[in-house]
């Protein structure tokens, strides 16, 4: 215990010793007197002074062992601290002679690679030395072999070289002929397969109707009376209304109908309104007659005004002359091989605008030619000429585009197609009528078409066999080789053509096939 404390405790002791004495001698009373008071003040101070010796006894004793104990702790841990130092101190000592023997190993290793690289290069030098010595003897072996090379060839060196470059001249036109052909039919291949998908997908985008009309046209009647009534008295009626129409009316034994029969559609269209609204008005008279035909005649150009406006706005194409607005709508009532003339140039103008996006050409123009393409056929049954013709003609009046004029002119091949947009107008026309169910004709003519096509090529000198194949849209000729060549087979097959073309009438086009072969044959006996 530390001496302080012990001191203090015994004050402490003293003064509770001295307080309980005082508090027990006046508990007791005066009267015990004082001396008795005295006497136990002495006892209980005397106790005290014992208790508070043994306390500081206690207390020396208790810090003694203390100190030892802590002095004892202390050493332990100076010994602890020194031995763990020594052995750190001889674990970096052992690390640096690791590192000092790595270090040692790593001169003596370089030291070796140098004395081998100093090795290879004497070694290399030398072969150096030698590699040169050997080309110089190769280069007098060359020089002399060469002398008795020109001795031999009679030769000279330049000669030669000119005779191996002439050959390899030779052969490298030959390789390149090669090449170029290769790649003339890798072309092709290419051009077709593009041609083939950009066709495929202007189809797919383009689903147009066709509408395919007859000749003839039929108007129902309220009842069989009414067949007397139109024919009139002594057949005016009938005469009148023939006379203002250029309609044929076929009045026979079929129930409540009257059929009319005229090639012009516009002028059938004419006289169907107008029998229509004088048999709804019941008055059938000449006068009558004259009336409602001319209304009919308004009706048809309303209608056939509305028609061209309706190509327009369908096909996306501005800018017409509003007499070619006209002339388009004219079209509805014009087929060709029973297809709407119409609806045709519709579908035409969509599939070249389709095309031109794909290949990147100008749409607006490539709808815009294809939409006119057939403007002839509107006037067809009034002026004389084709229908290429008086379109381009048309077009040249109203001023139109100089490309869209020789769209048209080119689409049948007259002139030879010089832009991008003709050679459109030529696929798309060739696609909206060669399409399955675009076009339809009589089953006899068709099959006299097809005879006299075969008839044509049979007339040529040479031709062996023909077979007209495609629905007549091609034709395969089999040619006998001994009497036409290679070079008389380009002549014949573009004289077959010509004559196609001048003798016949077709939709679309006929690709001819002249095939020559040679067989030998030969039996083992």
């Amino acid at each position: 215990m530390d001496p302080i404390i012990a001191i203090v405790l015994i004050i402490a002791a003293l003064a509770a010793g001295a307080g309980v004495g005082w508090t027990v001698a006046y508990k007791k009373g005066v009267t015990a007197g004082i001396d008795q008071r005295k006497r136990e003040a002495e006892a209980v101070i005397g106790s005290a002074e014992q208790q508070a010796k043994r306390i500081i006894e206690d207390a020396e004793k208790d810090a003694d062992s203390k100190k030892k104990s802590a002095l004892i702790e202390a050493k332990d841990e100076v010994h602890k601290l020194r031995t763990e130092a020594d052995k750190e101190i001889k674990d970096r000592r052992a690390e640096l002679s690791r590192q000092e023997r790595r270090m040692q190993q790593k001169e003596e290793n370089l030291d070796k690679k140098t004395d081998n690289l100093e090795k290879k290069e004497e070694a290399l030098s030398q072969k150096i030395k030698s590699a040169e010595e050997k080309l110089k003897e190769a280069e007098q072996i060359k020089k002399s072999e060469m002398d008795v090379l020109e001795r031999i060839s009679e030769f000279t060196r330049e000669q030669a070289k000119e005779y191996i470059l002439s050959t390899l001249e030779d052969d490298l036109v030959h390789e390149k002929a090669v090449k170029i052909a290769s790649y003339e039919q890798q072309l092709k291949d290419e051009c077709n397969e593009r041609a083939r998908s950009q066709i495929s997908l202007a189809i797919a985008k383009v689903a147009a109707d066709q509408v395919s009309e007859a000749a003839v046209s039929v108007v129902q009647l309220p009842n069989d009376e009414m067949k007397g009534r139109i024919i009139g008295r002594e057949g005016r009626n009938i005469r009148t209304l023939e006379t203002l129409t250029g309609v044929d009316l076929i009045i026979d034994d079929t129930p409540e109908a009257i059929t009319l029969s005229c090639f012009d559609q516009i002028r059938r269209e004419v006289a169907r309104i107008a029998l229509e609204k004088l048999i709804a008005d019941g008055r059938i008279h000449p006068t009558r007659i004259e009336e409602m035909v001319d209304k009919a005649r308004r009706e048809v150009e309303y209608r056939i005004k509305q028609e061209g406006e309706r190509a327009v706005i369908e096909t996306n194409v501005h800018g017409l002359n509003h007499e070619l607005i006209k002339l388009l709508g004219r079209l509805k009532f014009r087929t060709s091989y029973r297809q709407n003339v119409l609806d045709h140039s519709i579908e035409v103008a969509k599939l070249c605008g389709v095309l031109a996006s794909e290949l990147g050409v100008d749409a607006n123009v490539a709808r815009r030619a294809g939409l006119l393409h057939d403007i002839g056929k509107a006037l067809t049954s009034e002026i004389e000429g084709s229908h290429v013709q008086i379109g381009v003609d048309v077009c040249k009046k109203y001023n139109e585009n100089p490309v869209v004029i020789h769209a048209v002119e080119a689409h049948h091949n007259d002139v030879e197609p010089k832009t991008v947009i003709a050679c459109i107008v030529q696929a798309a026309d060739a696609i909206s009528a060669a399409r399955p169910a675009a076009r339809s004709e009589n089953y006899e003519s068709y099959i006299k078409r097809l005879q006299k096509l075969e008839e044509i090529c049979k007339s040529y000198n040479g031709v062996d066999k023909c077979f007209a194949v495609q629905a007549g849209r091609e034709v395969r000729i089999m040619v006998v080789p001994e009497i036409i060549n290679d070079e008389k087979m380009v002549l014949v097959a573009r004289q077959i053509a010509q004559q196609i073309e001048t003798e016949m009438d077709y939709p679309g086009q006929i690709k001819i096939n002249l095939i020559r072969e040679s067989r030998v044959s030969d039996y083992a006996k």
